[in-house]
């Protein structure tokens, strides 16, 4: 067993691939926030193909936490010189590799605010770059803007500098920049969310704008927010993953990442202080990047809920495992046949049927062993982003999504915190003490669920919605999810089953 540093890279050399570069010759001039597993097997690898190119030292990247979990990474990371190997995993087949563009990891401790804010201010940090989930955008679901009120956004506002959230450090560091008369960096969302960018750049604008007019003003004529879509499963890494580089390649890895062999990164070309030759590896940059993120958020993102939460209720416990159930994945084929494809535009390489295909064969992907836990994580911020838009343009279209009403059913039984057979569901969001007890009195009152304005908004009060949740929702809590999901394939409504509706609100 040979222990992953790199003083071991020239032994590993033989059996995986390492770095074709000499990694003291790097230069930090991305600050990456959020060194989670998607980033270090998605944006990590675009990367550390450019530098195997001999492509410009000046692009390694520097991490910073976000979380506390975040120092357990950390320490663990550098105990290996910051490289760790990514595992690509196509059924049984496993093609391993070393990364080492991560030149440092910034302490993750909130008294260590200063060196992030130090490192963005650096005239060398030329792009600063974020994964920090969904609902780290404080983007409130009913409106669709940026949260001022947010308790940690108030926080920044009102003590510029402190930097409780990554987009107060942001303006704290263009200040100083501008102030220093230094370029300004490109600040680029790599998460999956809609216009990920415009979100980004509503974030900065809005506490810059509620700090310094001023600051704001430069801050929207100097600095860019591109657009991005990023793709790529990666499953949580655990004693599996380790006990699996191990076995077959000898190598002990404090946190290596698995994922499946597909990526795909599409980019709007709007950079404002330079940018790396991405397109040399793979990274396609368009105008039409809108088409592109909605087809993956509405497809793939969307179909991985749709999938989840009844294989949760059904007990199953892998993505594999539950689109190889046929009830399920004909369920999730009908979903997003019936109710999302037609909202969704071609896109260069793709139709929307096409796409599908594609999904289902990715998640066919036994190798890569993706939780449905991980899947049905953090639904009320993934819902108002993956799903619930397609039930607004459905019913805008004076259409019934009957399998997104089902879909959103099977979320809320789910949040009630038992499976069909009665097994615990352990909390599962970071709003799960809001959700749970809603979810509880939802069994007797279906309203009360979708009467969480912040998740449906709008779509919550239209009563042909309202009406079709109660009765899918009563047919959960009655016939359970398998024969639910049955009676939708067969039948394709549940209007007609008689009375649904347990509570007298809309």
């Amino acid at each position: 067993m040979i222990k992953l540093t790199e003083k071991s890279l020239a032994s590993l050399a033989g059996t995986i691939s390492v770095p074709q570069y000499d990694r003291a010759a790097l230069r930090p001039g991305i600050l990456h926030v959020g060194v989670g597993n998607f980033h270090r097997a998605h944006q990590a690898i675009y990367f550390e193909d450019l530098h195997n190119q001999q492509s410009d030292p000046a692009w390694g990247i520097c991490g910073a936490g976000v979380r506390a979990p975040d120092a357990r990474m950390r320490a663990e990371l550098s105990e290996q010189d910051w490289l760790y190997s990514v595992v690509e995993v196509d059924g049984e087949a496993l093609t391993a590799s070393v990364v080492g563009c991560m030149t440092n990891f910034l302490d993750v401790e909130p008294s260590a605010n200063a060196s992030v804010l130090a490192q963005m201010t650096d005239p060398e940090t030329r792009i600063v770059s974020l994964t920090v989930t969904e609902g780290g955008y404080f983007v409130d679901s009913a409106s669709g803007q940026f949260d001022l009120t947010h308790p940690l956004v108030a926080a920044d506002i009102a003590a510029p500098g402190s930097a409780h959230t990554v987009f107060g450090g942001i303006v704290s560091a263009l200040a100083i920049r501008k102030a220093a008369g230094t370029a300004p960096f490109t600040v680029m969302s790599c998460d999956n969310l809609p216009g990920n960018g415009d979100a980004t750049r509503a974030a900065v604008l809005g506490i810059a704008q509620a700090i310094d007019a001023d600051l704001a003003a430069w801050i929207s004529d100097h600095v860019s927010f591109p657009n991005a879509m990023v793709d790529r499963i990666t499953p949580a890494t655990g004693d599996r993953e380790r006990a699996l580089l191990a076995d077959n390649f000898g190598i002990s890895d404090n946190f290596p990442v698995f994922c499946e062999p597909f990526r795909q990164w599409v980019l709007e070309d709007n950079f404002v202080n330079g940018r790396p030759a991405l397109e040399t590896v793979g990274v396609t940059f368009t105008k039409d990047i809108h088409d592109f993120e909605k087809m993956k958020i509405r497809i793939l993102n969307g179909g991985h809920a749709i999938l989840a939460y009844p294989a949760a209720l059904m007990g199953v416990e892998f993505a594999h495992e539950a689109i190889k159930t046929p009830v399920i994945r004909a369920y999730l084929r009908k979903v997003l046949t019936d109710d999302v494809l037609h909202l969704v535009p071609d896109v260069t390489g793709y139709t929307p049927a096409e796409y599908l295909d594609l999904i289902c064969h990715r998640i066919e992907n036994i190798g890569v062993a993706d939780q449905i836990a991980r899947l049905c994580f953090d639904g009320s911020n993934r819902q108002p982003k993956f799903t619930i838009p397609s039930v607004r343009d459905n019913l805008a279209q004076g259409r019934q999504p009957v399998g997104l009403a089902l879909s959103a059913a099977l979320w809320c039984r789910y949040c009630a915190g038992s499976t069909d057979k009665g097994a615990e569901i352990a909390a599962n969001d970071p709003n799960w003490e809001v959700l749970h007890p809603v979810a509880v009195a939802a069994q007797t009152n279906p309203d009360v669920w979708l009467e969480q304005e912040a998740i449906y908004g709008d779509v919550g009060t239209h009563a042909g919605f309202r009406d079709l949740f109660a009765a899918c929702l009563t047919s959960l809590q009655n016939n359970g999810a398998e024969d639910t999901l049955r009676r939708y394939l067969n039948v394709g409504t549940f209007l007609h089953d008689g009375p649904v509706r347990h509570g007298q609100n809309g």
